[in-house]
């Protein structure tokens, strides 16, 4: 009987594990279509400026901010997915068995990528810009549309298109792989398999960036259309992100 204890105590922990891990798993699932929502409302303006331009970007992020950046929708619509899907993915493969936890996936991969290179994004473009101390003086909603990414574009040509660009693939890689593990987890009893291959995901992701690198260039071709007064208020805010100040 002293046997036994050790025994049950390691398979209740085993049971644990695998419901715990089969929680988070649809946690993790439940969140992505939040932020695929988002960031395909979010990359909409880029690919717009691509027919009218840096102030048509501006109007169509405008109407996208009706969705995401509302008191409410971006607390629990944005923010929370954001941090509920990494964490929930960490949280699994920390629980996973020790073959399972190596970094080798394009899955994980991408996906931790992503979570750093989305940090970075918001803190550049949502954080700084809010300090209310000079030289910044929280540069509000109505100051901070497409002319303030395009400061960045001509201020840092190189390490803006790449950051812009970079993220972009990032987020289309990642949703690519996890479209299908969704997919093949949740609907393919009722709808059958997936019909791509990893390399037409990857194509078709990395081909979606086309759209945003073109509207991009067309808004840097452009000339900065804001006071020398704002330019260097927006200057101090991105030279608070570690990305801009090398």
């Amino acid at each position: 009987m002293a046997d036994a204890n050790p025994t049950q105590e390691k398979s209740f922990l085993r049971r644990l594990a695998m419901a715990t891990q089969l929680a988070l798993t649809r946690i993790a699932h439940g969140s992505a279509p939040f932020i695929t929502t988002f960031a395909l409302i979010h990359l909409t303006a880029p690919v717009i400026a691509n027919l009218g331009g840096t102030s048509l970007a501006s109007q169509v992020m405008l109407l996208g901010r009706e969705y995401y950046q509302t008191p409410w929708g971006e607390k629990y619509l944005v923010l929370a997915p954001l941090v509920i899907h990494p964490l929930s993915a960490l949280l699994k493969r920390v629980l996973a068995p020790r073959p399972a936890r190596r970094l080798t996936s394009i899955l994980s991969i991408t996906g931790y990528t992503t979570a750093v290179a989305v940090a970075l994004h918001f803190f550049a473009h949502r954080v700084a810009p809010s300090d209310p101390s000079p030289p910044i003086f929280s540069v509000g909603p109505s100051e901070l549309d497409y002319e303030y990414v395009k400061y960045a574009l001509h201020e840092w040509p190189v390490r803006s298109f790449l950051g812009y660009i970079g993220l972009t693939a990032v987020v289309a890689w990642h949703a690519a792989e996890g479209m299908a593990i969704i997919w093949n987890t949740w609907l393919r009893p009722s709808l059958g398999a997936l019909p791509q291959s990893r390399k037409q995901r990857t194509v078709g992701a990395l081909a979606g960036v086309l759209p945003v690198a073109t509207g991009l260039y067309f808004m840097w071709k452009e000339p900065l259309m804001v006071f020398s007064s704002h330019a260097a208020r927006f200057k101090a805010a991105f030279t608070q992100s570690i990305f801009f100040q090398f």
